[in-house]
């Protein structure tokens, strides 16, 4: 099977896809219409309350995109436009209600148009509202399987996870299923049912003692889900809930076509269709900004460590072509798709490129004059990380709050705004924490062979590319990723 051959398999298809405003649903969507303009229908199922919303939705958060420039430029504005009205069809819906909150007679056209569900909706926080991630995460991957059956000319339903479902475990971590209900921490199990029914009766108790203010609701939510996490071994909550979907996705789907494909922590582009193009700070991006905003002293970690990322068209491109392959198969394949056993970025690479991009590309202060530049310091224990920190910057913060209350607020400013950096700091190390240490690595036999199936030949042999081994990682970092973070990353962080 060639790059022509995988394009191909979408001519005259109908495919079904949540998620289209997320950063890999985004870049699924623009790719399909550029390699394969003769897709039959694109159905983009938002969250949106009625059908002008879920137009709006999409061509503000998705078309109006400038990752959509190659296509414009290749049709022209006139033929995007129109390749746009007869391809796409946005939906109002939601995929934590059941058959998506599609009315009834939307549903039954679906139902025999459609030839591939693409469930890429998911909420990627981890400091999720527990309840919120049960609902995207969980009751999506119910919900999308119980549609799914109902399809009666379904070739697939493509699931998007995470390889961190499987934890902060060591050794190699395998390519396969989850069992339903099997924990991290030895000796638990979980009943997902009973996890939903504990949110609603949290809910409840919430709503009686005080009628339940947002305010108030949300940060129960978000500890809820924090505690339930640590509880059955996962970090957080998001990869607790995303297993928690793919176990329901492998109880439920019977004999469907299903393919889940789990990434790493996934970066900007590589190369397609733009170099470098991003939305937000994700993952490792935040020490790049954090470094930026000189919010980075120090932190914990191994410089020897594994970070294991992948490029966000490398994750598009797997799952097309493992879409292609698997076409109707009436079984469950599962991807991860990785680099660390085939070409593993360590700390040092990564610390390289961001010291000498910011030795290029000096940060500047408001006097004019360029900052210099400081590696971090890592501690390989945290606590020695976190006694550390409250002796050489809680402790003196505190006492200059002290001293500035005896003087009516004369250093409040100051403090105020060195306590945000410490808070900063402090929250990337709870969420990022568990993976500083990291010790796995994720089996990659599946995508290996899957590689195999695509010959790159010809003109377009790059065009399904996911072979990390492409990758120079330095050169990556230093003139595609972190300068990309900076722009984007940045960018919404301040729209926010």
């Amino acid at each position: 099977m060639d790059a022509g051959a995988v394009a191909g398999f979408f001519r005259d298809k109908t495919i079904l896809v949540t998620g289209s405003t997320g950063f890999i649903g985004k870049l699924l969507v623009e790719k399909i219409l550029r390699v394969q303009p003769d897709v039959k229908k694109l159905y983009l199922l938002v969250r949106a309350p009625d059908a002008a919303s879920a137009e709006q939705r999409i061509q503000t958060q998705v078309l109006g995109n400038d990752l959509f420039n190659t296509l414009r430029e290749k049709h022209g504005l006139t033929g995007f436009l129109k390749l746009i009205d007869e391809k796409i069809v946005p939906l109002h819906g939601d995929v934590g209600v059941q058959n998506f909150g599609l009315d009834s007679s939307r549903l039954d056209a679906l139902c025999e148009e459609v030839d591939v569900i693409i469930n890429g909706a998911a909420t990627t926080s981890f400091y999720e509202r527990y309840d919120v991630g049960l609902a995207s995460n969980v009751l999506g991957a119910k919900y999308g399987c119980e549609l799914a059956k109902k399809c009666r000319n379904l070739k697939m339903l493509l699931h998007v996870s995470t390889a961190f479902v499987a934890g902060t475990r060591e050794g190699l971590l395998p390519e396969k299923a989850l069992q339903m209900g099997k924990t991290l921490r030895q000796g638990y199990h979980m009943d997902i049912e009973a996890e939903l029914q504990l949110v609603e009766m949290v809910k409840a108790e919430l709503t009686a003692a005080n009628g339940g203010s947002s305010g108030q609701l949300k940060a129960t939510m978000k500890e809820l889900g924090l505690k339930r996490a640590c509880h059955f071994g996962w970090p957080n909550v998001y990869t607790l809930t995303k297993a928690m979907g793919e176990m329901v996705l492998g109880q439920q789907k019977g004999d469907l076509p299903v393919v889940i494909i789990r990434p790493t922590m996934v970066t900007s582009t590589y190369q397609d269709p733009i170099p470098g193009w991003i939305e937000g700070a994700r993952t490792i991006d935040a020490i790049i900004v954090a470094y930026n905003e000189e919010a980075f002293p120090c932190f914990i970690g191994d410089r020897k460590d594994i970070m294991d990322a992948v490029p966000a068209d490398m994750v598009v491109n797997a799952t097309l072509v493992a879409m292609a392959v698997h076409w109707n198969e009436k079984s469950q394949a599962i991807y991860h798709v990785c680099s660390s056993l085939r070409n593993p970025l360590n700390g040092y690479v990564f610390e390289d490129a961001c010291m000498d991009y910011f030795s290029i590309h000096p940060r500047v202060l408001e006097n004019g004059k360029p900052l210099q530049n400081r590696r971090p310091y890592l501690f390989k224990r945290f606590a020695y990380f976190h006694a550390y920190l409250i002796l050489v910057y809680k402790l003196p913060l505190e006492m200059l709050h002290v001293v500035s209350l005896l003087f009516c607020g004369l250093f409040s400013q100051y403090y105020n705004k060195h306590n945000q950096r410490y808070t900063f700091l402090m929250l990337l190390v709870k969420l990022y924490a568990p993976y500083a240490f990291f010790k796995g690595r994720f089996d990659d036999t599946n995508l290996t062979k899957l590689r195999m199936e695509v010959k790159m030949v010809g003109k377009d042999g790059n065009i399904f590319n996911f072979e990390p081994k492409s990758i120079d990682w330095y050169s990556y970092l230093l003139s595609v990723h972190v300068p990309a973070v900076l722009k984007y990353g940045c960018k919404k962080k301040g729209r926010e």
